[in-house]
């Protein structure tokens, strides 16, 4: 295929969402920035009662709706406890790998508005004073904040502000590399919610109207596995476009579109998933397909809502998911060559 896709357009909208921190249930940054995007291209937005963000697209045919959904909702902590000397406590928002936070800088977001930053650490962080700094479990139990403030007391940290139930959010460390390397946290899903955005730009700049009616949906509670549950009742096909996996056996690597056949949750549709690789296969866009053995998604949530329609996933391959994460910006065009194929866009 031969897209006008704009890379500094994909890369703008890259650097835009990562940056506004939404760990699900507090994605309110990401909600506007996606929403803002939509509307600078023209296409009217609204928000579900839960929070998702809906962009309706007309089609050519108005006999059915076809929906493509991806999650802006990311992995994050919450603040559980608060110690008697000053330390926050943490419990988890999704899955985060904790030893992967050993070390990593944060924000703590207080209720009345106010922001402090910390670092998340070991409850045995120093070589020099502790005999397992190295061996120590990295858990729920075994990990704390360290505020950037001086405190002492749980009373010094209440007086700025903190308390249990705040929002912990740790950096993404967005960077795309010379070679096309897209390494951050959180490319899933905040990659595939760009490359929608950046199909919408397409659409817009081609003059482009995609065969049926058509619903794009940010899902805001995916990583705590209902943001699928509220989709239109109109819908009769839904594509999730989530991060495509990649190592162990499976063959898809960071430069393609995953196809996924089946997930924990079982087989996709298969008139739809046979479909969308004639399509990939016939218009030479790069793809694999694989079984994801530790995965669900929207789709399979909005079957288990009794959602009526077929479903299936694609997404670009993104490498050491749920840790520091890494994908290409030849797998993030060739998922948006695959959604563009499946509209039918003329």
């Amino acid at each position: 295929m031969n897209l006008a896709i704009s890379q500094s357009f994909l890369r703008e909208t890259v650097h835009a969402l990562f940056s506004a921190d939404s760990p699900s249930g507090f994605t309110s940054r990401a909600a506007d920035a996606a929403g803002e995007i939509a509307r600078s291209l023209g296409y009217a937005v609204s928000r579900s009662n839960k929070g998702s963000v809906i962009i309706s697209v007309p089609g050519r045919d108005h006999s059915r709706t076809v929906g493509l959904c991806a999650h802006i909702d990311t992995l994050g902590l919450m603040v559980r406890s608060v110690s008697e000397h000053g330390e926050l406590y943490i419990t988890k928002i999704g899955g985060p790998i904790l030893p992967t936070l050993d070390g990593e800088y944060c924000r703590i977001y207080t209720r009345d508005g106010r922001v402090c930053t910390g670092t998340i650490l070991s409850r045995s962080p120093a070589a020099h004073v502790f005999g397992d700094a190295s061996t120590r479990a990295r858990d729920e139990d075994d990990m704390y904040v360290r505020i950037d403030e001086t405190v002492a007391s749980a009373a010094d940290v209440r007086a700025l502000g903190i308390e249990a139930g705040d929002y912990i959010c740790y950096d993404p460390k967005t960077v795309i590399t010379e070679s096309g390397f897209l390494k951050s946290r959180f490319i899933d899903d905040k990659g595939s919610a760009s490359c929608l955005l950046t199909l919408l730009r397409l659409l817009r700049d081609t003059n482009t109207v995609p065969r049926y009616d058509t619903e794009i949906v940010f899902t805001v509670y995916e990583e705590v596995g209902h943001g699928g549950a509220t989709f239109s009742r109109n819908l009769t096909e839904l594509l999730a476009v989530d991060m495509g996996c990649v190592g162990g056996e499976l063959t898809c690597t960071e430069h393609q579109v995953s196809i996924c056949a089946k997930d924990s949750s079982g087989p996709f549709d298969y008139e739809l998933v046979s479909r969308l690789i004639s399509l990939a296969r016939d218009n030479g866009v790069d793809y694999a397909v694989d079984v994801y053995p530790h995965y669900s998604s929207d789709a399979a949530v909005a079957w288990k809502a009794g959602q009526d329609v077929r479903a299936a996933l694609i997404g670009p391959g993104v490498q050491a998911s749920h840790g520091m994460e890494r994908t290409h910006l030849d797998g993030m065009r060739a998922t948006i060559e695959l959604a563009w194929l499946y509209l039918d866009c003329r």
